[in-house]
C-alpha cells in the first residue's frame, strides 16, 4: 500500500494581520523609539513566576519541512525575541474539535532577523525552527515547573511546509 502525500502548507511572509488570531508580532520601532507589545503577554496561573532564557539552535533545517509535532503552553504566552538570525519558521494552529491542532487550518509564516513573536496562551504552535545558519533567541514565558508548563503532541498525519514557487 502507497503512504498517501502529506498535506501540504505555503509558508507566507509574517505579518501582524495576518498572525493575531495567534499573538502578536515583535519588531522594532522604523524610527526608532520604543514599541510595547503586551496585548498577547498572559500568565492564567497565580502560582507561576516570570522566566527568561536563552536559546541557541546550531543546525538549521531545509525546506521543505515536514511538521510532526506541534506544542502548547495553555496556561502562559511565550515570547521569541530574536538575538541573531536570518529567517526561522512560525508554525501555528487553531483548537480542533478534539481540543489538539486543527490541521486543516494550520498556517506557517517565515519571519526574518528583525522579527519575534509572542504566541498567545494556550496556543498551538510549532517548536522552534531556523533557517539558513544558527541562531539564537531570548524566550520568555511564566512558569510553574509543573505538565501544564508545556504540552507535545504529535499531528495525525505530517504537513508538508513549503516556500511559495
Amino acid at each position: 500500500m502507497d503512504t498517501p502525500m502529506p498535506d501540504t502548507v505555503v509558508i507566507e511572509p509574517l505579518e501582524a494581520d495576518a498572525f493575531t488570531p495567534f499573538g502578536e508580532v515583535l519588531s522594532l520601532p522604523a524610527g526608532g523609539g520604543r514599541l510595547y507589545y503586551e496585548g498577547a503577554l498572559a500568565n492564567l496561573r497565580p502560582g507561576a513566576w516570570p522566566s527568561l532564557s536563552l536559546s541557541h539552535r546550531p543546525e538549521p533545517q531545509q525546506l521543505p519541512l515536514l511538521a510532526t509535532t506541534m506544542e502548547r503552553h495553555q496556561f502562559s504566552s511565550q515570547s521569541f525575541i530574536p538575538m541573531a538570525v536570518s529567517r526561522w519558521l512560525v508554525v501555528v494552529a487553531p483548537h480542533g474539535a478534539d481540543g489538539g491542532p486543527d490541521v486543516a487550518n494550520l498556517r506557517a509564516f517565515v519571519a526574518g532577523p528583525g522579527q519575534g513573536v509572542t504566541y498567545g496562551a494556550d496556543v498551538w504552535h510549532h517548536p522552534l525552527v531556523v533557517l539558513d545558519g544558527p541562531a539564537s533567541f531570548a524566550v520568555f514565558m511564566w512558569r510553574e515547573d509543573s505538565a501544564t508548563d508545556e504540552e507535545f503532541v504529535d499531528l495525525p498525519r505530517p504537513i508538508r511546509l513549503v516556500l511559495p514557487e
